[in-house]
């Protein structure tokens, strides 16, 4: 399947992979998630309207505080920016498509499917309710037992691995495919700070699957990570927020990109300053790692380091002030058109500053001593947060014409930012007047009520707001005016230059940025050859484009038509819901039996359909990706490309490498958790678990594997059917190995020494844990590395890879990194 449907069939929208359907869907679907996580908003503001309210009980007001906050910061905010990012930025880099088309759906549903989970997690017994921080120990079974809250963990993890592939696509595609010309720097504004994103993406999701995998095992297999010491609670608040700082400008930074776009259209000027707003955009990005532990303040961290991470937080605000003075001076000598999509621009630098301003008192250790957990907090998030990305609103009636061809209502528009605006400023400004309200309570002091029924006011007037919105979208699509390609008179990116809406390919014609402006340039097309460069007269250029020989070594197939459709990242990201569905089903208590030598983990499931789930997915997982893996899809490299600073590397290879780069930080934070774990529990305390001997014969087995990955590679460059499948053979051979001997050592474990996941009957519970959790992650990437070496091997017997060796190079990457972590793992555990 490659063609797609016409967009009235329902079926183009389930297998679509093209960038602006796929921007189309995120954009629809985030605006859904605004619904529910605002129906659950105007829940809490009628529980606060009144200190002896009971609208909700105690737990369902907790529910509805924790499913807001995860809801509004994982499936509005993040994915809002995103339907635009996957819409616009393949069109402002010169691109006609996203590198990986079939990656980019498949984020898309794991996203959906992921929220899905979500909403059902609330027909499982109630929903996580330990607040969108999910504390340790609030987090853990003891304190949330129903279903629903390991339902919440699992789908927060399905988001954040959709996220990972939507990251590794962006990098891949802005380093790997910007127009010719169109060096790093010249990148429009939008585009720059995605890439600002995915750069933080990479790294701070991955800290946040880590912990929420950590969080998974303790509700899932009986883990004690976060339960059974005393510094679970400061664990979780490492992990959480090395995540959690860089998320704010995760989900500010597409708005800083849509208003910096805004400003400069309807100021008809270009950014001032704008090669100091990239180099402050970087220094934030990096900047926003350096500062978590102002979040901990209250903590047991000594004072010299919370003293540190006070002066980064200062530090980190200097840029962002580089940043407020070039839109302001950009203004002043600007010919500002007060049209609605600059208004909401404007209105959210309002309240990003405020925000700002706010945030700077908890910068600082004193003030955050009284500030901290009351509604000052609360009322900051939410300048910083949603008033930043006010701007979001803008860029829908900025791109709206674009999206669909027709100019929205201008009088409405302006309508709903009056209204927004009032009512965000009445019901979060009303916040800090009343500050001293503790946060997550809902039986507060009688004297702040007038603080909260103004906000109660607002937040009504806010979501009603929406629906004036909606309504000129709907009104506007059915009936309005057409846009023309360009509605605006001073835009100036790519998208601009292209009809309303685009093509389904983008271009008629190449764009090329070569001459120092847009144009587009026609290809030469030879007889039995590639794309070839031609100058103006149409004549071939010489001015180092790929030769014939070159094009066709590093694209055999260039003659194929790109594929635009395929069904399996659909069907692959349900089949992982249903086996997290599943998963959330394996009860969450853990009972210890002891025998004479024998401590046994008993994992109690609360429905029989729960297990029926879980294989039913696993077989779904594997099926699916056997399909993907064998879909004849074809998704062509941007012949002509800039790819600073990744020139000469292979899309695929890159995509990997960033994929290897997350996953390091996957592997950094359970390595991180096991070292900080035994530091606290001190570290002379504890003997190693296991004999040293099981580990030392595995690693020489991965060791010997990887020599083999690279004979299969060698053998497939001579083109040795034999010598592939027998290099294959080998490593797949030996993976096995690998898995027999740790499956040994498990048993051995277990059975022999009485030595369980939470139980450890010569030493500390803990330790037991981060050894069996961090080994199983570590065994599960090996069978996914075996499943797909498999895949290798048959295809190897049916004649592949002759010509192309590139999948075993690949794979090769994958394995060798899942060996190089057992080097780590293997002295941790075994001999220290």
């Amino acid at each position: 399947m490659s063609e797609l449907p016409p967009t009235t069939s329902v079926k183009r929208w389930l297998v679509t992979t093209n960038h602006k359907d796929i921007g189309i869907l995120y954009t629809i679907t985030a605006l859904f998630f605004l619904l529910f996580g605002g129906v659950l908003a105007l829940l809490i503001r009628v529980q606060l309207w009144d200190p002896a309210n009971q609208v909700l009980s105690g737990l369902a007001y907790n529910e509805a505080v924790t499913a807001h906050g995860l809801i509004m910061v994982f499936w509005f905010l993040s994915p809002f920016g995103f339907g635009f990012a996957n819409y616009f930025v393949p069109l402002q880099i010169g691109a006609d498509d996203l590198a990986f088309p079939r990656l980019n759906a498949l984020s898309y549903w794991m996203y959906l499917f992921s929220g899905i989970l979500l909403g059902i997690s609330f027909f499982q017994g109630g929903t996580l309710n330990a607040g969108w921080t999910m504390y340790a120990p609030l987090n853990v079974p003891m304190y949330t037992p129903s279903i629903g809250s390991t339902g919440a963990v699992l789908a927060l993890a399905m988001f954040v691995i959709g996220v990972t592939a939507s990251t590794v696509n962006f990098l891949t595609s802005i380093h790997h495919s910007r127009a010719e010309g169109m060096g790093i720097m010249d990148m429009p504004m939008f585009t720059w700070s995605m890439l600002a994103t995915v750069w933080m993406m990479l790294f701070a999701f991955a800290a946040l699957l880590a912990v929420g995998l950590i969080l998974a095992s303790d509700r899932v297999l009986g883990s004690v990570y976060f339960s059974a010491t005393e510094g679970g609670s400061l664990l979780w608040g490492h992990l959480f927020w090395f995540f959690g700082h860089p998320e704010v400008y995760i989900v500010f930074f597409p708005a800083l990109g849509a208003m910096l776009e805004l400003f400069q259209t309807f100021s008809g000027r270009r950014l001032v300053g704008r090669k100091w707003v990239i180099i402050s955009i970087c220094l934030i990005s990096v900047q926003s790692f350096l500062v978590w532990m102002h979040h901990m303040f209250l903590t047991t961290i000594n004072l010299e380091i919370k003293t540190l991470m006070m002066a980064t937080t200062i530090g980190i605000s200097l840029p962002f002030d580089l940043v407020v003075f070039s839109l302001i001076y950009t203004l002043i000598k600007g010919r500002i058109q007060f049209t609605t999509p600059f208004l909401f621009a404007f209105g959210a630098l309002l309240l990003f500053i405020l925000g700002g301003i706010t945030g700077v008192f908890l910068g600082a250790i004193v003030l955050d001593y009284e500030f901290r957990g009351t509604y000052w907090v609360v009322a900051h998030f939410h300048y910083v947060m949603f008033g930043g990305a006010t701007a979001l609103f803008g860029a829908a009636y900025y791109w709206f014409p674009k999206m669909t061809g027709k100019m929205y209502d201008e009088l409405l528009g302006k309508i709903h930012f009056i209204i927004f605006f009032v009512g965000f400023n009445a019901v979060y400004f009303s916040m800090f007047l009343g500050w001293e309200t503790p946060r997550r309570v809902f039986e507060y002091n009688p004297a702040f009520q007038i603080y909260h029924q103004i906000g109660t006011i607002g937040a009504f007037l806010l979501g009603f707001s929406f629906f004036i919105m909606f309504y000129n979208f709907a009104k506007s699509y059915v009936s309005g005016p057409d846009a023309g390609a360009n509605p605006w008179d001073y835009s100036r990116t790519a998208e601009w230059a292209v009809p309303s809406p685009p093509p389904l390919e983008n271009w008629s014609n190449r764009p090329s940025y070569a001459s120092g402006k847009l144009e587009f340039v026609k290809d030469y097309v030879p007889d039995g050859g590639p794309a070839v460069k031609t100058d103006d007269n149409g004549d071939v250029a010489t001015d180092g484009g790929d030769s014939h020989s070159a094009h066709i070594t590093e694209y055999p197939y260039w003659d194929k038509h790109p594929s635009h459709a395929s069904i399996w990242p659909l069907t692959l990201s349900l089949a992982l819901g249903v086996l997290f569905l599943g998963l959330s089903g394996f009860h969450d208590n853990v009972v210890f039996e002891l025998g004479e030598s024998l401590a046994a983990t008993t994992v109690t499931i609360s429905n029989p359909v729960y297990p029926l789930l879980t294989v039913v997915g696993l077989v779904g997982l594997v099926g699916s990706g056997v399909k993907w893996g064998l879909e004849d899809f074809y998704a062509p490299p941007t012949e002509f490309a800039e790819r600073w600073p990744f020139n000469g590397v292979e899309k695929v290879k890159l995509g990997m490498w960033f994929f290897l780069a997350s996953d390091v930080i996957v592997f950094g934070a359970f390595l991180s958790a096991a070292i900080f774990v035994r530091y606290n529990a001190g570290w002379m305390t504890w003997e190693p678990l296991t004999e040293s001997l099981p580990g030392l014969i595995n690693t020489f087995v991965l060791i010997t594997s990887s020599f083999t990955v690279i004979l299969a590679l060698v053998a497939a460059h001579r083109k040795s059917r034999q010598g592939i499948l027998a290099s294959l053979g080998a490593t797949i051979l030996l993976g096995f190995t690998f898995l027999a001997i740790k499956l040994w050592e498990w048993n051995h474990e277990i059975f022999d020494r009485g030595v369980t996941i939470a139980q450890n009957a010569h030493g500390d519970p803990v330790q037991a844990s981060i050894y069996y959790v961090t080994t199983g992650l570590h065994g599960i990437h090996v069978v996914i590395g075996l499943v797909i070496a498999i895949f290798l091997f048959v295809r190897a017997y049916q004649g592949h890879y002759l010509e192309d060796e590139r999948p075993i190079e690949y794979f090769g990457l994958y394995w060798h990194f899942v060996d190089i972590v057992w080097v780590f793992i293997f002295p941790l555990f075994y001999l220290f």
